[in-house]
């Protein structure tokens, strides 16, 4: 990937919500490319007792290849990110110019269905009145020439068609040109002139002079070779026959545009024959991969993460987590001996044979053989023992995984060929259960999109921290960046009691998080906190909190405001910077609604006024006429306004 997160705010935070954690990896999917994909398809050979690996690494590049396809796509770089890919020998060259593109399902529903709509509603000789050929601005001397000189030749073309006579000797153009002007061929058996070198301006006179003087001509635009566009008038001799003409030329293009998108989608092919197969799919810590792969190769990550889940479990219904079966079940506990769950940590303990970092091994049960078979074809995408190289990241968690079940009790030979590992009794309590955050436990079951309860190996985390209430904590933001945490935390306990704040969190030098032991207090403190600063008296002047709040433009929110701010698009690398910038546009987006809103309540009372003035400008003229009521300007005025209040002072004008 291009990098991982947009603003230090933006890390996983100890004191982020199951919801939030979900809201950050999105904007990081969202902001971030993905420039190399590493799939390793494992199928276990009984003959050889071994399971074959077919190890595949494909540079990915994000390049607009519809013209239709809106703007081109944007996406951030990580500098440390970049730096890390370049330590491990990653390709940039590779990737760009050799990158495969891509489109998700998404978006390739989208371009077909654009597709769709600008050519359903054509007619038979929509040509003519395409913005081509209507869009002709007023015409000058040189205008009127160009088109006379233009009819007549038309004229003599179709008329020597007629007589079937002079048709490859006319209209030689000028003897500089290394092709003419207009030039006589064939297009679908129909004899045609050929336009080069006429400007767009010039076309549209053609198209003008065509529609408006010539019925069994039709100006016809269609690709040629090299992609390139070719102008044609093409002679018809019945109007059915142009329609039928007119038929072809918008089947071709409408199937030579299905063929470019077809050819855009890329690399969601390999996605698509994963979603086809419905296998196990395992990664090594891979929330963040699962919701990259959802973005750019299904469609928009939802905005909720029990969305998000739903919709993941449906395409993929079976995927493992390595770094949750590690750290989770008793068995691979003792296998890793407390050490790092990495990936490059435990492919070193559980695969020794493959690994260098690994010593002697001190497992009694034998392991997993493995036959890696790499054709030339993709002997170059695939770099043996390359950590970090995508294809060699998905041969390691595959191994790993493999070994995991071995020590688990797993019998591979008796796995079934058609349901294969994904329905094992002793998979079941992990499969679908991925870590949204590993550093305190925070899980989600892919299944339900509900949040699981951390389990035992996580007390180191509960030991740093005291338990964290979401309803009890504040965000504080905009301070000086000189305020320590010490400093805030006495200034809050002078004012709410000591024992009052259990913990202080910084986001970044702007902003914290302030969990107070009550709920009631988070309010209790916003509460003074807007009284002390719309007071300048001497009491709020020389109150306690005035230590925090003097310097700089503070703010204070409960948890619901941090978790909208962090569900903004915008990125701002300082906490405070993005929350005034989220509040901005807040702000004017409800000052847009007010007004609109003020408008449309006038326009309801004007409207209310006047079906007012009607119905009783009606009711008193209905004895005088029923059938076509008359009133008096007074008297309409008098409905809508009310009456005059000074009646004496009406002018002879406005009895009018």
């Amino acid at each position: 990937m291009t990098g991982i997160t947009s603003a230090p705010w933006r890390e996983s935070f100890d004191f982020d919500r199951f919801d939030v954690r979900y809201l950050k990896v999105k904007d990081s999917v969202e902001k971030f490319a993905v420039v190399q994909f590493g799939i390793c398809p494992f199928k276990w050979d009984s003959d050889k007792e071994a399971f074959i690996t077919h190890p595949h690494t494909f540079y990915i590049f994000p390049r607009k290849e519809l013209p239709l396809d809106g703007p081109a796509y944007e996406f951030l770089c990580q500098t440390t990110s970049l730096d890390f890919l370049s330590k491990f020998q990653f390709d940039f060259n590779a990737c760009i110019y050799e990158g495969i593109s891509y489109l998700s399902r998404t978006q390739e529903d989208k371009a077909l269905n654009r597709l769709h709509l600008a050519y359903e509603d054509e007619l038979p000789n929509s040509e003519f009145h395409s913005k081509e050929g209507t869009d002709i601005p007023s015409v000058g001397i040189a205008d009127v020439l160009f088109t006379e000189r233009m009819k007549n030749k038309f004229c003599e073309w179709r008329d020597g068609l007629l007589r079937n006579t002079g048709r490859e000797s006319q209209f030689k153009g000028s003897s500089h040109n290394s092709k003419t002007q207009l030039e006589t061929v064939f297009f679908n058996m129909h004899p045609a002139l050929e336009l080069n070198g006429f400007t767009s301006h010039q076309l549209k006179l053609i198209q003008l002079v065509i529609r408006k003087h010539f019925n069994d001509l039709t100006y016809i635009r269609t690709n040629g070779e090299n992609a390139s566009d070719r102008k044609l008038v093409v002679y018809t001799d019945s109007d059915t026959d142009k329609n039928i003409l007119m038929k072809e030329v918008r089947d071709t293009k409408r199937r030579e545009a299905e063929m470019k998108v077809k050819t855009a989608v890329g690399f969601r092919h390999v996605i698509d024959l994963l979603l086809s197969e419905q296998k196990l799919v395992v990664g090594h810590n891979c929330f963040l991969d699962i919701a990259h792969i959802h973005s750019k190769f299904l469609g928009p990550l939802p905005s909720k993460i029990e969305e998000f889940a739903s919709s993941i479990h449906k395409h993929f219904p079976h995927i493992i987590d390595t770094k949750y079966l590690l750290k989770t079940n008793k068995v691979m506990q003792f296998m890793m001996k407390k050490k790092s769950t990495s990936l490059s940590k435990a492919f070193a303990v559980l695969c020794p044979q493959f690994s260098p970092l690994s010593g002697s091994s001190e497992n009694n049960r034998p392991s997993v053989e493995f036959e890696v078979q790499v054709d030339e074809l993709r002997s170059s995408n695939w770099n043996s023992g390359a950590k970090h190289e995508a294809g060699y990241d998905a041969f390691m968690t595959g191994c790993v995984f493999a070994q995991a079940c071995n020590h688990l009790g797993i019998n591979f030979r008796l796995q079934s060929p058609s349901t294969g590992l994904a329905y094992d009794e002793r998979l079941q309590k992990y499969i679908n259960l991925l870590y949204v955050s590993w550093i305190n436990g925070s899980i989600i079951d892919l299944s339900t999109g509900e949040e699981t309860p951390g389990s035992s190996v996580h007390e180191n985390f509960k030991q740093r921290y005291p338990k964290v209430i979401f309803e009890n904590i504040a965000v504080f933001w905009g301070f000086s960046s000189n305020l320590k945490p010490i400093i805030l935390k006495e200034s809050l306990s002078k004012v709410f009691g000591i024992g009052s704040v259990t913990s202080i969190y910084y986001l970044d030098k702007t902003a914290a998080f302030i969990q107070f032991s009550k709920k009631e207090l988070v309010s209790d403190f916003l509460a003074l906190k807007e009284t002390l600063e719309d007071n300048n008296d001497a009491v709020s002047i020389l109150h306690p909190l005035q230590k925090i709040l003097e310097d700089g433009d503070t703010q204070a929110a409960d948890y619901e405001v941090y978790k909208q701010i962090c569900s903004s698009s915008i990125s701002r690398v300082l906490f405070a910077d993005q929350a005034k910038e989220v509040d901005i546009r807040r702000n004017i987006k409800e000052e847009e609604l007010r007004v609109n809103t003020e408008s449309q309540a006038e326009g309801l009372i004007v409207g209310q006024k006047y079906s007012t003035a009607k119905n009783e400008i009606g009711c008193s003229e209905t004895t005088k006429d029923s059938s076509s009521p008359h009133f008096s300007c007074v008297e309409l005025m008098e409905a809508l306004c009310g009456p005059d209040p000074l009646p004496g002072k009406r002018t002879k004008a406005s009895n009018l």
